[in-house]
């Protein structure tokens, strides 16, 4: 596959499957022996089926996610990327209660294809960033200048 072709696919992940929710997506594109190297929430299970239950749940809490693919770099079987997403907090996700606030927070992801489908798959989230947005998290107070 051609990086061009590569990155079409790795894109569908945050455009397909985690905006637009189509879960049936996962099964088309990723592997059937994928492997997911980032840490997952608590009782999230392994693979294929892992990405389905995060998406879902995401979906769920976020119902306007949006995910924006900000930039794409391709090399040989590796594709990287990086997102911006955003939703409204207005249901339970992971254990955390709706907000009702907004949020917008970043994402780094990597992914191998072979034959073009995911094998495997690194992922980096600002968390905190969307937990202090939410008010799930707290925000230090700002230190003057010159301490």
């Amino acid at each position: 596959m051609s990086a061009d072709q590569n990155k079409a696919i790795s894109r569908r992940v945050p455009i397909d499957v985690f905006s637009q929710g189509r879960l049936e997506v996962v099964d088309e594109i990723f592997a059937t022996d994928f492997t997911d190297r980032s840490t997952r929430p608590s009782g999230v299970p392994a693979g294929r089926e892992g990405i389905k239950a995060i998406a879902s749940a995401l979906r769920k809490g976020f119902p306007d996610l949006t995910y924006k693919v900000d930039l794409q770099i391709a090399e040989g079987d590796f594709v990287a990327g990086y997102v911006t997403v955003s939703g409204t907090h207005k249901g339970e996700v992971f254990g955390m209660p709706a907000t009702g606030k907004h949020a917008e927070w970043t994402e780094s992801h990597i992914v191998k294809l072979v034959n073009g489908k995911i094998t495997e798959h690194w992922g980096v989230i600002d968390q905190l960033g969307m937990l202090r947005q939410l008010g799930l998290a707290a925000t230090p107070e700002a230190v003057p200048a010159g301490r």
